[in-house]
């Protein structure tokens, strides 16, 4: 599958130091980097499902990453990063049905105006973009590995996973098998489904169902599961044990602790991922953004209001990735009056040294994506510059307004 394109970023003229993040399974912030000497840091996020248009809880997650591959590169790493798109599941079926459209016109509609949003956010692509139709092999493929390591069984036309057949089942959310099976059925689960051997045992292979789109195995007509979807494409572009495994807090059970079961039954030398980072929850109006809630603020809408849409990054990255939050109108409009702000600063030219600022913004990001730290330490080299704090006339540097132009654009993604 097409990702999007690519914006040019500049080079900076220092290297930024390691880069730590906070491992949910680990519950502390851990370096990530290269798995192996010499390698590349490897990233995996998982993708949306083409049902809606791109929210700003989505832009969060995406918006978050994206500052991790940018500080792996600062620091002179080269970066492998795959994506997926769940381009069939039931809630793009279910939509698709309801409004009365192709599936797969649906999912293609969908995934271009996300892949629009994310250049418009210059949101880095991923290397491997990869929809779960394009998968079913490598789903197949590992399906059939689970099978032989008898993990793997049916009822009726489906296959499930055996959570029982992963010895580090649980080590990645840490909750209890009770708190486990209070969310299993509000993300996708079916603990109540007879037949299975334990209530959270995950659908590997749905088999296939009137109207429903299916394909071939050997287990007959039917489509991939959510979890094993995932495991199959990180598996096959990152190989065992890369760096990091993204995702919204809301992806920790069950889908990432799956995903990880998956592929450590097959991969038992190594875990399925080294750190697992993930994005907090936006909401809106009171709740987390969702579409049941029909709270949701798309950033296509945004866009066709002609809001900058470095504005609308500038105000997700004036909060820590891992925290939750609420978007306000108030807050976008104060991040449009920033960008002004800022854009002001930097077409002076001369301006306060920018080499403490420099290297203040690459540490806050590598200290487990600080963004606020780093916006902060750019607003305090704006308000110096303008006069704000009346250290101007002291500190002009005639180079300081490139080199801070060059920053933003490089470490924070923000083109101004």
């Amino acid at each position: 599958m097409r990702a999007w394109s690519a914006p040019e970023i500049p080079t900076l003229a220092v290297t930024g130091p390691a880069v730590r993040l906070f491992d949910t399974a680990r519950g502390e912030t851990v370096e990530v980097g290269a798995s192996t000497p010499g390698g590349a840091a490897s990233l995996y996020v998982c993708g949306i499902t083409p049902y809606d248009a791109t929210h700003v809880g989505h832009a969060n997650t995406y918006v978050a990453f994206d500052l991790l591959n940018r500080a792996w590169r600062n620091a002179g790493l080269s970066v492998a990063y795959a994506q997926n798109v769940t381009d069939v599941d039931d809630p793009l079926l279910e939509r698709a049905e309801k409004v009365k459209v192709d599936w797969r016109e649906l999912a293609e509609r969908e995934t271009e105006l996300f892949r629009q949003d994310m250049e418009a956010l210059r949101v880095l692509p991923p290397d491997d973009y990869t929809g779960a139709v394009e998968s079913i092999p490598l789903v197949i493929a590992l399906i059939e590995r689970l099978e032989d390591a008898g993990a793997v069984y049916r009822v009726e036309e489906d296959l499930y996973f055996s959570v029982a057949a992963d010895d580090a089942f649980g080590s990645e959310s840490h909750l209890s098998r009770e708190q486990m099976l209070e969310i299993f059925p509000d993300r996708g689960g079916d603990p109540e489904r007879a037949g299975k051997k334990d209530p959270l045992d995950p659908l590997v292979w749905r088999g296939e169902r009137p109207g429903e789109p299916s394909w071939d195995s050997p287990w007959g007509r039917g489509r991939p599961g959510w979890h094993i979807e995932c495991a199959a494409i990180a598996r096959e572009h990152l190989g065992a044990g890369f760096a990091v495994q993204g995702g919204g807090s809301d992806l920790v059970f069950p889908h990432h602790e799956m995903c990880a079961s998956h592929a450590q039954v097959v991969d038992d030398s190594a875990p399925f991922a080294r750190a697992y980072a993930h994005a907090g929850m936006v909401a809106y109006l009171g709740e987390k953004m969702s579409k049941s809630k029909g709270n949701l603020v798309f950033v296509s809408s945004l866009r066709n209001a002609e809001i900058d849409p470095m504005a609308i990054r500038l105000a997700l990255l004036r909060h820590h990735y891992r925290s939750d939050w609420e978007w306000t109108d108030d807050e976008l409009f104060s991040a449009v009056d920033t960008v002004v702000q800022w854009r002001k600063a930097l077409v002076l030219g001369r301006g306060a040294p920018a080499e403490p600022v420099v290297h203040e913004v690459l540490d806050a990001l590598a200290d487990d994506l600080d963004a606020p730290r780093a916006v902060a330490a750019v607003q305090a080299w704006v308000d110096a510059t303008l006069g704000t704090t009346g250290h101007l006339a002291q500190t002009s540097d005639p180079r300081a307004a490139a080199e801070i132009g060059v920053l933003l654009d490089a470490a924070l993604g923000l083109k101004l």
